[in-house]
């Protein structure tokens, strides 16, 4: 490992944008010279616009450059670092560049810039984490060569903006009091006291004035670049954050969602659709596809969710995968798109991928051009879809959730359904009041919903010239609707740009275009696209970063006609999406050195090692939890090596304790779950009395007198058994017995108490009142 001596970081966060500037000093501090290899993970919505590095050798530069595969092959050796991106244990993308060799006691200047859209805490914080690389105090590297890490000295400041002005400031290290450098406290700075602290990371969280429903702050158009043109244009960037409440559990309310089942794995989701069914709330619409077999869904369109129709749907499911067709994602999720939601109700899909589809570019095309419509949630058995899934569950807001095995399914989709299950602002809409001459265009569009806990960032640019140049103010209205009721909010925008010329918004500004851009058919988007990314520095699918190797001491050598200047190199420079082989445990990685040839000598040795076990024929894996991913990685046809064997047996026995738990509850609960109703409530019958362990008989004869109907008794019965001493996973029927305590408290409060007391007594348990909410 290259040490790190020093780094100085300068942050501007306006609102919920951050824009980094980094300097990194290296000193090689062994004996021998080493190649060096930089590793910089990208966190979500994190855009590099400028990287170099200099030695006293040579200075390495990563610029953007249109088809840059024929780079690739044109300069030979970039597969070489497929071994990182195959034995890594970070998961998601790394910038990576190769710098050269490193002499004994020599140093490596590294700059790097980069944009962050910022994550918004509950109590409207902005969060600011510092990525590893730039505060490496985990050492987490699958690579033999490591050493302890070295002491090193970190600067790091921050310049605060807002025009909600700018409260105060939270870290979990010792910083400097904060200075404002603007009488409306509009704009402030603060720095780090003393040392960093070497077993944590670094967080931020910066406060802004009075929490409001949406924000606008004007920034400069570039001065270099062409008026009317994408960066030459001044930004706005708008911050919608509408104040909404916690959701009632149980309570009757609307959503659209919509399951899409891959029918080659449709057997390993039954169990857990059941769950997910039995937990939607009253007064929501659903609908079922099942892909790969046909592209309608169990009804022509959405209904309401309810008694029958919940019946019906699971009567139409189809208990195994089928060929009798052959209609792909993209088929299907183009039929979902073609037929409207319900009115005021947000769609949401929750997909099920067995494994990578071949048409995965048009998906994201597909899904990016309806991202604004709806949320994804994506279930993943295959590590190999697993890119996709992350990348359009971040367009979309949704999540993406990597299954390793079917015992876990059904509680990994049950929290995404929680969170599915959050109130929204519906019916987003924004109008601007500006002076004349001057219109506003929307970068990538509104959203038609912004969920609890969640806020969005949008990017518009101003066109053309104001008539009347004095007037220097517009007015923005949000419009939405919340519960029923609509709200609106207004704010005047300053139009007079601010800022302290850093241009923060100008590298992010081109992002929302970008998937339009590639959506699109024909030559046009993608020559637009192309023109974007080089012009604003943001790589995009048509772009790649490409290192541009300069020696430093060169001498320039007489051309033709005149001197010209030393010779120019490319060298490897990548953004990988790693895979995470080691279950996709969160690490740092950082600059390493190897010896020289290493990388070469990595790559052959691994491809030896794969042609050496392919031709190992193993017996399939039978142990326990071979179904679910288990079964999809470690027993395909055709057989695979044993290494991948001894991978896949780890990986599931990585937490047996909870993978028992789980199966145990769930095999325990999924009978009761069946026999619940739509509304929440249980029958009374003799199939209920068998799940219970208690005779029928003697159920309805310990029936309190009160009750006016068996329904009544019959759920407080199963909600009770639900709370048994012995019960282990709440998390797998937390929404079904929210559901279950609305409805009797709807239907009987008065006798709740007196079902409870004769509940426990039958049951031998002893459930609180608080339970049912009494």
């Amino acid at each position: 490992m290259v040490p790190l001596c020093s780094a100085v970081v300068d942050v501007v966060i306006q609102d919920y944008v951050a824009d980094v500037a980094s300097e990194l000093i290296y000193q090689n501090m062994s004996q021998t010279s080493g190649e060096v290899l930089f590793v910089f993970p990208l966190g979500p919505h994190m855009a590099i616009y400028s990287f170099q590095a200099h030695s006293e050798e040579a200075r390495v530069q990563a610029m953007l450059q249109d088809e840059a595969q024929q780079l690739h092959e044109a300069t030979g050796g970039w597969d070489d670092l497929e071994y990182l991106q195959e034995e890594s244990w970070q998961w998601g993308e790394v910038f990576v560049c190769f710098l050269g060799t490193l002499s004994p006691g020599r140093q490596m200047v590294v700059t790097l810039r980069y944009v962050q859209e910022l994550p918004r805490d509950p109590d409207g914080a902005a969060r600011f984490e510092l990525p590893g690389t730039l505060h490496p105090h985990t050492i987490s590297f699958p690579c033999s060569c490591l050493t302890d890490k070295p002491t090193y000295s970190l600067l790091l400041t921050a310049s605060l903006q807002s025009p909600r002005g700018v409260a105060h400031v939270q870290a979990n290290f010792s910083l400097t009091p904060l200075v404002y450098t603007a009488q409306d406290h509009s704009t402030a700075r603060v720095s780090m006291a003393g040392s960093a602290p070497s077993d944590q990371d670094l967080e931020l969280l910066v406060y802004f004035g009075e929490p409001a429903a949406v924000s606008a702050v004007v920034e400069k158009g570039d001065p270099e670049a062409p008026p009317g043109s994408l960066l030459g244009d001044p930004m706005v960037v708008v911050t919608l954050a509408p104040s909404i409440p916690e959701a009632v559990p149980g309570k009757h309310q609307s959503g659209e969602f919509i399951f899409l089942l891959d029918t080659t794995f449709l057997e390993h989701t039954q169990d857990s659709l059941l769950f997910l069914l039995k937990s939607l709330p009253l007064g929501c619409y659903f609908n079922i596809y099942c892909y790969e077999e046909t592209s309608v869904g169990i009804y022509p369109q959405s209904v309401e969710y309810s008694q029958d129709s919940l019946t019906e749907a699971m009567r139409r499911i189809p208990s195994t995968g089928s060929s009798l067709g052959d209609t792909s994602l993209l088929g299907t999720l183009r039929s979902v798109y073609s037929i409207p939601r319900p009115c005021g109700h947000t769609r949401q899909l929750f997909i099920f991928m067995a494994g990578p589809p071949p048409d995965k570019e048009a998906i994201a095309a597909e899904v990016c051009r309806h991202r604004n419509s709806h949320r994804c949630f994506f279930f993943c058995f295959s590590e190999d879809s697993a890119a996709l899934a992350m990348t359009l569950a971040r367009e979309t807001g949704g999540e993406a959730t990597y299954v390793s095995s079917d015992n876990s399914m059904t509680v990994l989709v049950l929290r995404c359904l929680k969170r599915a299950l959050e109130p929204a602002a519906e019916g987003v809409s924004l109008s601007w009041a500006l002076p004349h001459g001057l219109e506003v265009e929307v970068l990538g569009g509104t959203p038609e919903s912004i969920f609890r806990g969640q806020h969005s960032l949008l990017y518009a640019q101003i066109r053309g010239q104001a008539q009347d140049p004095t007037v220097a103010k517009g007015v923005l209205t949000l419009q939405y609707s919340l519960d029923g009721q609509d709200v609106t909010r207004t704010i005047e925008v300053l139009l007079c740009p601010q800022g302290d010329g850093r241009m923060e918004t100008s590298q992010v500004r081109p992002q929302p275009m970008l998937p339009e851009a590639v959506s699109g058919s024909g030559d046009e988007p993608r020559r637009r696209a192309v023109e974007i990314s080089l012009a604003s520095g943001i790589i995009c699918p048509f772009t790649s970063y490409v290192g541009v190797r300069t020696p430093q001491k060169a001498t320039w050598h007489r051309g033709p006609l005149a001197l010209l200047p030393p010779r120019q190199s490319l060298t490897r420079c990548q953004i990988l999406e790693l895979r995470g082989s080691q279950g996709g445990t969160s690490c740092y990685l950082r600059t390493v050195w190897v010896p020289p040839g290493w990388l070469t000598a990595v790559q052959q040795t691994q491809l030896a090692l794969r042609r050496l076990t392919h031709s190992i024929m193993t017996l399939p894996w039978q142990g326990a939890g071979s179904k679910g991913m288990g079964q999809s990685n470690c027993n395909p046809s055709p057989p695979i090596s044993a290494l991948d064997h001894v991978s896949c047996m780890d990986f599931r026995m990585a937490s047996p304790h909870l993978g028992f738990w789980i199966d145990k509850a769930f095999a325990e609960c999924q009978e009761l779950v069946a026999l619940q109703n739509a509304d929440g409530s249980w029958a009374l019958s003799s199939r209920l009395a068998s799940v219970l362990e208690v005779d029928e008989a003697k159920i309805k004869g310990k029936m309190p007198g009160e009750v006016t109907e068996p329904s009544i008794w019959a759920t407080v019965l199963a909600v009770t058994w639900l709370h048994r001493p012995e019960k282990s996973y709440p998390e797998l029927c937390e929404l079904l017995e929210a559901k279950a305590v609305t409805w009797l408290c709807s239907q009987a409060v008065s006798q709740l108490e007196k079902c409870l007391e004769a509940a426990n007594g039958l049951l031998g348990s002893s459930v609180e009142p608080s339970v049912f909410r009494l």
